[in-house]
């Protein structure tokens, strides 16, 4: 994925947030150079209210990876056979995530944030 397919996928799911948000969010992500790349970074100014500022190299604080993590070791466990299987298994799997593991998640950033300061830094197991 390149930078112009990421702000293909964000121009996509950009108006819903909006619908349920209004102005009143911030877009995380961190600093993958899709997300870092000239065209992402213009597009979000143009259509972000704010992007949060976000260290490198910090999947124990992108709450993504978790999910990650889930989809991953689900899809090993059913070994689609080709790309087609993939995708429809991995569209599944995703609107079925239950909305309490996404709200865990989520709570769990300041105790992330708090283990990290207190760590001086340094990674936490998440």
């Amino acid at each position: 994925m390149d930078g112009k397919f990421y702000t293909k996928i964000l121009e996509r799911q950009i108006p819903e947030v909006y619908s349920m948000l209004g102005d009143s969010w911030r877009l995380q992500q961190d600093n993958d150079p899709k997300h870092t790349s000239r065209v992402a970074k213009e597009f979000l100014k143009n259509n972000v209210p704010e992007v949060m500022d976000w260290p490198s190299n910090s999947p124990d604080l992108n709450p993504i990876e978790n999910l990650w993590a889930i989809v991953k070791r689900n899809t090993e466990l059913r070994r689609p056979k080709n790309l087609n299987e993939l995708d429809v298994f991995l569209h599944e799997k995703w609107v079925k995530i239950p909305n309490n593991l996404l709200i865990n998640l989520v709570n769990s950033m300041p105790q992330r944030c708090r283990e990290v300061i207190d760590r001086n830094g340094e990674r936490i197991p998440y």
